[in-house]
């Protein structure tokens, strides 16, 4: 399976396609209880011959989603896996598109904020209708390995940003939170594997703690590299994904159509 890398920090940064090093200081974060809009925004069929790949940028306040299908719009705007999406038409898998635009609001975006305006220009310029329903599905469900976690407690503000870093090189990657929530642990989880990640740790609170994993199992056994991602979550945080059937939401599509003109 592709998958999508991206960061979830408190502040989004460039994504999928690596970190902009050329970019300015970031800028103050938004406030956490904003939900911003886009004050204006471009949508159009992507170039052709762009060979880049689905990204997103943000130079300063634009908010530049590239060479994105509806279908990756929906997987990052909903925070989703492909299973999780139902009656979508096969135009939404392959036309690419473009959105440039500005949010309503000054400030840096948090993932959410973001994922909020994937899905506000999904109704907005694409006509977005759906529903959730809950269908028992493959997932994998994440719980405590026997031994407990090795997490530390967080015990700074429950309601704060959870702060993330990451990267990868190699072949390896490593995920590094602080002020992290179990759910917040199973929305990054789904990005690198294949199948819904639900939470059935029962684990109140957030904590601090640091994964790293060789991306490829075949290359874990270097000498020198960490293992894969799913002895690594149990070895370094105490936890395990076990593969199981349970339900788990999903995104039914009512209705999908193309932009018309700016």
């Amino acid at each position: 399976m592709a998958v999508v890398s991206v960061a979830l920090c408190g502040t989004v940064g460039t994504m999928a396609q690596g970190r902009d090093t050329t970019k300015p200081e970031p800028m103050k974060a938004m406030a956490k209880d904003a939900d911003p809009d886009w004050e204006v925004a471009t949508v159009k069929p992507s170039d052709p011959n762009d060979t880049a790949g689905q990204h997103i940028r943000m130079p300063g306040r634009h908010v530049m989603l590239l060479d994105t299908t509806v279908e990756q719009f929906l997987l990052l705007g909903y925070g989703v896996q492909k299973s999780q999406l139902a009656g979508e038409p096969e135009w939404v898998k392959t036309e690419r598109w473009d959105v440039d635009g500005v949010p309503d609001i000054e400030g840096g975006l948090s993932w959410r904020q973001l994922q909020g305006m994937m899905q506000k220009v999904l109704a907005e310029r694409f006509g977005l209708e759906s529903h959730h329903e809950r269908r028992e599905m493959p997932v994998y469900a994440l719980t405590v390995a026997k031994g407990g976690p090795k997490m530390i407690a967080n015990t700074s503000d429950p309601n704060g940003w959870m702060n993330q870093q990451n990267g990868g090189i190699n072949g390896r990657h490593f995920e590094t939170l602080k002020n992290a929530s179990m759910a917040d642990l199973a929305l990054i989880l789904q990005f690198h594997v294949d199948r819904p990640v639900v939470d059935q740790t029962g684990l109140k609170g957030r904590f601090d703690f640091k994964l790293q994993w060789t991306v490829d199992d075949a290359q874990a056994t270097a000498p020198d590299a960490p293992p894969g991602l799913f002895t690594a979550i149990q070895d370094q945080i105490g936890l395990k994904l076990d593969r199981v059937k349970a339900p788990a939401e999903v995104l039914v599509i009512d209705k999908v159509e193309r932009p018309g003109a700016n």
